[in-house]
């Protein structure tokens, strides 16, 4: 889904670069199967100048606050 969505925000804007993270509880986790409250799971997607490690790196900083 990250990759879609960087696809699609690519497909439509044409910008320089994209940088996505989901932050997603899934119901398996949570509800069924291993019954763990609050675990999420992370993904990351990026492309153009934000697969340089600097531009990638201030991103997550930027995010975390």
């Amino acid at each position: 889904m990250t990759a879609q969505i960087a696809r699609a925000i690519e497909e439509a804007l044409q910008p320089r670069g994209v940088a996505i993270l989901i932050d997603a509880k899934h119901q398996c986790m949570t509800m069924r199967g291993v019954h763990k409250p609050d675990v999420s799971t992370i993904t990351t997607r990026f492309t153009g100048v934000f697969r340089e490690e600097r531009f990638e790196r201030r991103f997550l900083e930027l995010i975390r606050g």
